[in-house]
Protein backbone atom coordinates (compact mmCIF):
# COMPACT_ATOMS: atom_id res chain seq x y z
CA UNK A 1 0.00 0.00 0.00
CA UNK A 2 2.16 2.86 0.76
CA UNK A 3 4.53 4.86 -1.41
CA UNK A 4 6.66 7.66 -1.74
CA UNK A 5 6.25 10.21 -3.85
CA UNK A 6 9.28 12.43 -6.16
CA UNK A 7 7.99 14.18 -9.27
CA UNK A 8 10.52 16.00 -10.34
CA UNK A 9 13.00 14.96 -12.58
CA UNK A 10 17.04 15.72 -13.23
CA UNK A 11 16.51 16.48 -17.49
CA UNK A 12 13.92 18.95 -16.50
CA UNK A 13 16.28 20.65 -13.91
CA UNK A 14 19.24 20.76 -16.65
CA UNK A 15 17.22 22.02 -19.52
CA UNK A 16 18.54 25.30 -19.68
CA UNK A 17 22.30 23.79 -20.12
CA UNK A 18 21.12 21.79 -23.13
CA UNK A 19 19.08 24.97 -24.66
CA UNK A 20 22.81 26.66 -24.25
CA UNK A 21 24.17 23.68 -25.63
CA UNK A 22 22.09 22.52 -28.56
CA UNK A 23 22.03 26.76 -29.66
CA UNK A 24 25.94 26.43 -30.06
CA UNK A 25 26.44 23.49 -31.43
CA UNK A 26 23.98 24.63 -34.74
CA UNK A 27 25.67 27.53 -34.59
CA UNK A 28 29.06 26.04 -35.37
CA UNK A 29 27.58 22.93 -37.28
CA UNK A 30 26.80 24.63 -40.95
CA UNK A 31 30.87 26.60 -40.46
CA UNK A 32 32.16 22.80 -39.53
CA UNK A 33 29.98 21.54 -42.91
CA UNK A 34 30.92 24.16 -45.33
CA UNK A 35 34.53 24.06 -44.12
CA UNK A 36 34.66 20.80 -44.75
CA UNK A 37 33.52 20.58 -48.28
CA UNK A 38 35.54 23.49 -49.39
CA UNK A 39 38.91 21.55 -47.74
CA UNK A 40 38.15 17.78 -48.82
CA UNK A 41 38.72 17.06 -45.71
CA UNK A 42 36.93 13.77 -44.60
CA UNK A 43 38.15 14.36 -40.87
CA UNK A 44 36.26 17.66 -41.11
CA UNK A 45 33.59 16.09 -42.34
CA UNK A 46 33.33 13.07 -39.86
CA UNK A 47 33.60 15.73 -37.23
CA UNK A 48 30.74 17.92 -38.87
CA UNK A 49 28.80 14.77 -39.00
CA UNK A 50 28.74 13.70 -35.53
CA UNK A 51 28.14 17.72 -35.07
CA UNK A 52 25.00 16.99 -36.76
CA UNK A 53 24.07 14.15 -34.92
CA UNK A 54 24.53 16.34 -31.80
CA UNK A 55 22.29 19.16 -33.19
CA UNK A 56 19.10 16.55 -33.48
CA UNK A 57 19.89 14.71 -30.21
CA UNK A 58 20.22 18.03 -28.00
CA UNK A 59 16.79 19.32 -29.81
CA UNK A 60 15.15 15.75 -29.17
CA UNK A 61 16.26 16.05 -25.53
CA UNK A 62 14.87 19.60 -25.17
CA UNK A 63 11.76 18.23 -26.64
CA UNK A 64 12.01 15.11 -24.47
CA UNK A 65 12.99 17.23 -20.92
CA UNK A 66 9.48 19.42 -22.36
CA UNK A 67 6.98 16.66 -22.82
CA UNK A 68 8.50 14.75 -19.37
CA UNK A 69 7.43 17.57 -16.92
CA UNK A 70 3.72 17.57 -18.90
CA UNK A 71 1.00 16.38 -16.66
CA UNK A 72 -0.60 13.51 -18.06
CA UNK A 73 -4.47 14.51 -19.11
CA UNK A 74 -5.11 11.31 -21.26
CA UNK A 75 -5.18 9.03 -18.33
CA UNK A 76 -3.64 6.12 -19.72
CA UNK A 77 0.59 7.31 -18.63
CA UNK A 78 0.59 6.51 -14.22
CA UNK A 79 3.72 6.92 -14.77
CA UNK A 80 3.79 10.57 -16.76
CA UNK A 81 6.09 10.92 -19.89
CA UNK A 82 9.46 10.68 -17.78
CA UNK A 83 10.82 8.21 -20.01
CA UNK A 84 11.10 10.46 -22.71
CA UNK A 85 14.33 11.82 -21.98
CA UNK A 86 15.67 7.96 -22.36
CA UNK A 87 14.13 7.39 -25.38
CA UNK A 88 16.05 10.76 -26.81
CA UNK A 89 19.22 9.02 -25.47
CA UNK A 90 18.90 6.22 -27.43
CA UNK A 91 17.82 8.18 -30.24
CA UNK A 92 21.27 9.48 -29.86
CA UNK A 93 22.92 6.32 -29.97
CA UNK A 94 21.45 5.21 -33.28
CA UNK A 95 22.68 8.62 -34.47
CA UNK A 96 26.06 7.97 -32.94
CA UNK A 97 26.57 4.53 -34.50
CA UNK A 98 24.95 6.06 -37.98
CA UNK A 99 28.22 8.62 -38.66
CA UNK A 100 30.13 6.51 -37.41
CA UNK A 101 29.54 3.74 -39.86
CA UNK A 102 29.53 6.45 -42.56
CA UNK A 103 33.05 7.18 -41.57
CA UNK A 104 34.66 4.08 -41.22
CA UNK A 105 32.98 3.30 -44.82
CA UNK A 106 34.30 6.24 -46.35
CA UNK A 107 37.51 6.01 -44.80
CA UNK A 108 38.18 2.57 -46.25
CA UNK A 109 36.73 3.62 -49.39
CA UNK A 110 39.62 6.08 -49.85
CA UNK A 111 42.65 3.54 -49.20
CA UNK A 112 44.75 3.60 -52.66
CA UNK A 113 44.12 7.29 -53.41
CA UNK A 114 45.53 10.45 -53.51
CA UNK A 115 42.99 13.24 -52.26
CA UNK A 116 44.16 16.73 -51.96
CA UNK A 117 43.36 18.10 -48.65
CA UNK A 118 43.76 22.15 -47.91
CA UNK A 119 45.18 22.11 -44.63
CA UNK A 120 44.71 26.23 -43.01
CA UNK A 121 40.94 25.93 -43.16
CA UNK A 122 41.36 22.08 -41.31
CA UNK A 123 43.03 24.26 -38.44
CA UNK A 124 41.06 26.88 -38.24
CA UNK A 125 38.14 25.01 -37.86
CA UNK A 126 39.77 22.95 -35.90
CA UNK A 127 40.66 25.08 -32.91
CA UNK A 128 37.19 26.87 -33.61
CA UNK A 129 35.28 23.88 -32.76
CA UNK A 130 37.82 22.79 -30.10
CA UNK A 131 36.25 26.18 -28.27
CA UNK A 132 32.62 25.69 -29.14
CA UNK A 133 33.16 22.13 -27.85
CA UNK A 134 34.64 23.44 -24.21
CA UNK A 135 32.07 25.70 -23.78
CA UNK A 136 29.57 22.69 -24.44
CA UNK A 137 31.09 20.48 -21.75
CA UNK A 138 31.82 23.09 -19.08
CA UNK A 139 27.85 23.29 -19.64
CA UNK A 140 26.88 19.85 -19.72
CA UNK A 141 28.83 18.29 -17.25
CA UNK A 142 26.98 19.74 -14.49
CA UNK A 143 24.07 18.05 -14.94
CA UNK A 144 25.69 15.03 -16.46
CA UNK A 145 25.88 12.97 -13.01
CA UNK A 146 21.84 12.93 -12.76
CA UNK A 147 20.56 13.01 -16.35
CA UNK A 148 20.79 9.94 -18.88
CA UNK A 149 19.41 12.49 -21.31
CA UNK A 150 22.22 15.29 -20.59
CA UNK A 151 24.81 12.61 -20.08
CA UNK A 152 23.89 10.99 -23.99
CA UNK A 153 24.71 14.97 -24.73
CA UNK A 154 27.61 15.26 -22.80
CA UNK A 155 29.18 11.98 -24.48
CA UNK A 156 28.79 13.13 -27.63
CA UNK A 157 30.36 16.76 -27.21
CA UNK A 158 33.09 14.46 -25.17
CA UNK A 159 33.43 12.65 -28.55
CA UNK A 160 33.09 16.01 -30.80
CA UNK A 161 36.11 17.65 -29.03
CA UNK A 162 38.27 15.19 -29.50
CA UNK A 163 37.14 14.97 -33.09
CA UNK A 164 38.38 18.95 -33.19
CA UNK A 165 41.14 17.89 -30.99
CA UNK A 166 41.82 15.04 -34.04
CA UNK A 167 41.13 17.81 -36.86
CA UNK A 168 43.94 19.57 -35.21
CA UNK A 169 46.35 17.31 -35.12
CA UNK A 170 45.09 16.13 -39.43
CA UNK A 171 45.39 19.27 -40.15
CA UNK A 172 49.35 19.88 -38.88
CA UNK A 173 50.25 16.14 -40.26
CA UNK A 174 48.52 17.44 -43.32
CA UNK A 175 50.52 20.79 -43.63
CA UNK A 176 53.71 19.38 -42.39
CA UNK A 177 53.91 16.13 -44.30
CA UNK A 178 51.84 16.96 -47.58
CA UNK A 179 50.38 13.73 -47.38
CA UNK A 180 46.47 13.28 -47.20
CA UNK A 181 46.66 10.32 -45.59
CA UNK A 182 46.47 11.65 -42.28
CA UNK A 183 43.21 13.41 -42.39
CA UNK A 184 41.76 9.21 -43.70
CA UNK A 185 43.62 8.27 -40.65
CA UNK A 186 42.27 10.49 -37.71
CA UNK A 187 39.00 10.48 -39.42
CA UNK A 188 39.01 6.26 -38.86
CA UNK A 189 39.90 7.10 -35.41
CA UNK A 190 37.31 9.64 -34.42
CA UNK A 191 34.68 7.24 -36.53
CA UNK A 192 35.74 4.15 -33.83
CA UNK A 193 35.32 6.38 -30.84
CA UNK A 194 32.08 7.67 -31.65
CA UNK A 195 30.99 4.17 -31.94
CA UNK A 196 32.32 2.95 -28.53
CA UNK A 197 30.75 5.77 -26.68
CA UNK A 198 27.63 5.14 -28.45
CA UNK A 199 27.29 1.26 -27.17
CA UNK A 200 28.55 2.48 -23.63
CA UNK A 201 25.38 4.88 -23.26
CA UNK A 202 23.38 2.41 -25.55
CA UNK A 203 23.90 -0.49 -22.71
CA UNK A 204 22.98 2.54 -19.96
CA UNK A 205 19.00 3.37 -22.53
CA UNK A 206 18.85 -0.30 -22.88
CA UNK A 207 19.37 -1.12 -18.90
CA UNK A 208 16.64 1.78 -18.42
CA UNK A 209 14.05 0.08 -20.93
CA UNK A 210 14.97 -3.07 -19.53
CA UNK A 211 13.99 -1.90 -16.09
CA UNK A 212 16.77 -3.56 -14.25
CA UNK A 213 18.31 -3.16 -11.21
CA UNK A 214 20.02 0.18 -11.49
CA UNK A 215 24.10 -0.03 -11.46
CA UNK A 216 25.57 -0.12 -8.09
CA UNK A 217 22.39 -0.95 -5.59
CA UNK A 218 21.97 -4.69 -5.28
CA UNK A 219 18.58 -6.15 -4.65
CA UNK A 220 19.48 -8.52 -1.77
CA UNK A 221 20.96 -5.56 0.46
CA UNK A 222 17.70 -3.70 0.15
CA UNK A 223 15.94 -6.98 0.85
CA UNK A 224 18.18 -7.50 3.76
CA UNK A 225 17.48 -4.18 4.91
CA UNK A 226 13.92 -4.21 5.23
CA UNK A 227 13.59 -7.24 6.82
CA UNK A 228 16.27 -6.05 9.48
CA UNK A 229 13.52 -3.48 10.43
CA UNK A 230 11.81 -3.95 13.90
CA UNK A 231 8.70 -5.98 13.25
CA UNK A 232 9.33 -7.27 9.79
CA UNK A 233 8.50 -10.74 9.60
CA UNK A 234 9.11 -11.74 5.94
CA UNK A 235 9.69 -9.77 2.34
CA UNK A 236 9.86 -10.94 -0.75
CA UNK A 237 8.80 -9.76 -4.32
CA UNK A 238 10.97 -6.99 -4.55
CA UNK A 239 11.79 -5.49 -7.33
CA UNK A 240 13.57 -2.07 -8.19
CA UNK A 241 14.07 -0.67 -11.65
CA UNK A 242 15.01 3.23 -13.42
CA UNK A 243 11.90 4.78 -14.04
CA UNK A 244 14.24 7.77 -15.98
CA UNK A 245 17.69 9.56 -14.72
CA UNK A 246 17.04 10.34 -11.07
CA UNK A 247 13.94 8.85 -10.45
CA UNK A 248 14.09 5.39 -8.87
CA UNK A 249 11.14 3.27 -7.95
CA UNK A 250 10.50 -0.14 -6.25
CA UNK A 251 7.58 -2.59 -4.82
CA UNK A 252 7.75 -4.67 -1.96
CA UNK A 253 5.50 -7.31 -0.16
CA UNK A 254 6.17 -7.28 3.55
CA UNK A 255 4.89 -9.03 6.20
CA UNK A 256 4.28 -7.56 9.40
CA UNK A 257 4.08 -8.51 13.54
CA UNK A 258 0.32 -8.52 14.74
CA UNK A 259 -0.11 -4.96 15.25
CA UNK A 260 2.64 -3.57 13.68
CA UNK A 261 1.87 -2.86 10.13
CA UNK A 262 1.79 1.09 9.73
CA UNK A 263 5.05 1.26 12.12
CA UNK A 264 6.79 -1.53 9.57
CA UNK A 265 5.48 0.56 6.22
CA UNK A 266 6.39 3.71 7.72
CA UNK A 267 9.83 2.82 8.51
CA UNK A 268 10.07 0.86 5.33
CA UNK A 269 9.71 3.81 3.21
CA UNK A 270 12.28 6.11 5.34
CA UNK A 271 14.63 3.01 4.65
CA UNK A 272 14.41 3.26 1.32
CA UNK A 273 14.25 6.99 0.53
CA UNK A 274 17.22 7.34 3.13
CA UNK A 275 19.36 4.52 2.44
CA UNK A 276 18.88 3.72 -1.13
CA UNK A 277 17.67 6.44 -3.06
CA UNK A 278 14.25 5.32 -3.56
CA UNK A 279 11.99 8.18 -2.85
CA UNK A 280 8.73 6.52 -5.41
CA UNK A 281 8.36 2.93 -3.54
CA UNK A 282 5.02 1.30 -3.32
CA UNK A 283 4.68 -1.32 -0.57
CA UNK A 284 2.23 -4.34 0.25
CA UNK A 285 2.31 -4.69 4.22
CA UNK A 286 0.11 -7.17 5.65
CA UNK A 287 -0.39 -8.58 9.35
CA UNK A 288 1.12 -12.16 9.83
CA UNK A 289 -2.36 -13.06 11.26
CA UNK A 290 -4.17 -11.98 7.95
CA UNK A 291 -1.67 -12.96 5.55
CA UNK A 292 -3.05 -13.29 1.89
CA UNK A 293 -0.14 -12.06 -0.53
CA UNK A 294 1.87 -15.30 -2.24
CA UNK A 295 5.26 -14.89 -3.65
CA UNK A 296 5.27 -14.44 -7.24
CA UNK A 297 7.83 -16.39 -9.07
CA UNK A 298 8.88 -13.44 -11.34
Amino acid sequence: MGAGHSHGHAGERHRWRLAVAFGLVAAFFGVELVAGLVSGSLALLSDAGHMAADVVALGAALVATRVASRPDTTGRRTYGSYRAEVFASGLAVLLMLGVSAYVVLEALGRRGTDVGIAATPMLVVGVLGLVVNLVALVLLRGGAGESLNVRGAYLEVVADTLGSVGVLVAGWLVATTGDGVWDTVVALAIGVFVAVRAVLLGRQVLAVLGQHVPAGMEVDDVVADLAALDGVADVHDVHVWTLTSGMLVATAHLVAEEGRTQRVLDEARELLRRDHAIAHATLQVESQASRECHELDW
